[in-house]
């Protein structure tokens, strides 16, 4: 992710950096094995990218095998056979987005030397990256999967288990912290972690309908204001 030149003011005299745009065409991921057997008729990379976009804008209960065939440009025998029914494709959808689009806050907690740092980096590129115009807006993986019937329970198990382990991660960043000092000894880390995960989504609810960027960076020089002072 490309940092522009712009710097945020925030609270305690720290400055972040205001992310730019990201070239939308450089977060897919890596092309998946093709399945053994009769050579497909298709390029099925490119098939699930255009399923992951079907998926992330309408989410999965509610696009049909008809839409993602008809989007895809695909039959459906020659869907099932490249990737088995609807649940296995959009399994794969979904690992597709968290190695792509959706890989920028993992990257912020391992890369940012510091744990207010990490936190408030995701955050600023995830306002850039939910409300992109080249791809559906807010977060595939927290978007996907609302108000899915019992049917789908393994696809929201699924989803619900992303979301546990990236707030995981954040808590585990977040403990890093108070263990080098930089956060108040007696401060929760999962709490504090739950607290910003729940600054995420509703930065996705948000962009899903039609936040700017500009409102989005404002919400996260707000929420960093709660960050806890050493």
């Amino acid at each position: 992710m490309k940092k522009s030149n712009e710097m945020l003011e925030v609270d305690g005299g720290s400055t972040a950096a205001v992310f730019e745009a990201p070239d939308c065409s450089a977060a897919t991921a890596k092309a998946p094995r093709k399945p053994r057997g009769r050579p497909l008729s298709f390029d099925r990379d490119a098939a699930l990218e255009t399923a992951m976009h079907v998926f992330w804008e309408r989410g999965y209960e509610a696009a049909s095998i008809a839409d993602l065939t008809s989007a895809m440009g695909i039959t459906p025998p020659s869907l099932y056979t490249a990737f088995g029914d609807k649940e296995q494709l959009f399994l794969e959808a979904i690992e597709r987005y968290a190695l792509g689009y959706g890989s920028a806050g993992a990257r912020a907690l391992q890369e940012e030397p510091t744990a207010r740092g990490a936190i408030e980096r995701w955050l600023l590129e995830a306002a850039s990256e939910l409300t992109q115009p080249c791809h559906p807006k807010g977060c595939m993986v927290v978007m996907a999967a609302t108000n899915c019937s019992a049917a789908a329970e393994r696809v929201q198990d699924a989803l619900l288990l992303r979301r546990t382990e990236a707030i995981a991660n954040v808590g585990r960043r977040i403990q890093g912290g108070i263990d080098n000092g930089e956060l108040p000894p007696d401060t929760d880390a999962q709490d504090l972690a739950n607290f910003y995960a729940t600054i995420y989504q509703g930065m996705s609810m948000q962009a899903k309908d039609g936040a700017t960027h500009e409102s989005l960076v404002a919400t996260v020089r707000r929420a960093m204001r709660s960050w806890p002072r050493a």
